[in-house]
């Protein structure tokens, strides 16, 4: 994604259900660290932000989709899609991304989500 990004293209990222479960903070974390479960870094020079994680499973993924007038971002006139999280993915230390967990998910405007905790 680095060097995609170095060249001002828009990449998107996303899990291969059948491969590994749906956890879309488990993909910002990979690339962020680029390490393996085993901790062995894989293109450690293919590092991203946090935010350009971020924008490449919400903004860009939206974008990539045809979709960006309508999702991707919260903005008026958007859907009202998003999750709260129990910590900020840009300001935890990066291999602690992958331990925040999901408060609440919003669909539409519409909680679809809510931990027992919350």
């Amino acid at each position: 994604m680095r060097d995609a990004i170095d060249l001002g293209l828009h990449p998107t990222n996303h899990t291969d259900f059948n491969v590994v479960p749906i956890d879309q903070l488990f993909v910002v974390w990979s690339a962020v660290t680029r390490t393996r479960r085993d901790g062995q870094v894989i293109g450690a020079d293919q590092r991203v932000t946090p935010h350009e994680a971020l924008r490449a499973i919400t903004i860009d993924a939206a974008r990539q989709y045809f979709e960006e007038d309508r999702k991707g971002s919260i903005t008026t006139g958007k859907l009202a899609d998003f999750v709260i999280l129990d910590a900020d993915p840009t300001s935890v230390a990066p291999h602690a991304i992958r331990d925040i967990t999901v408060i609440e998910t919003i669909k539409a405007g519409t909680t679809i989500y809510r931990t027992a905790d919350a």
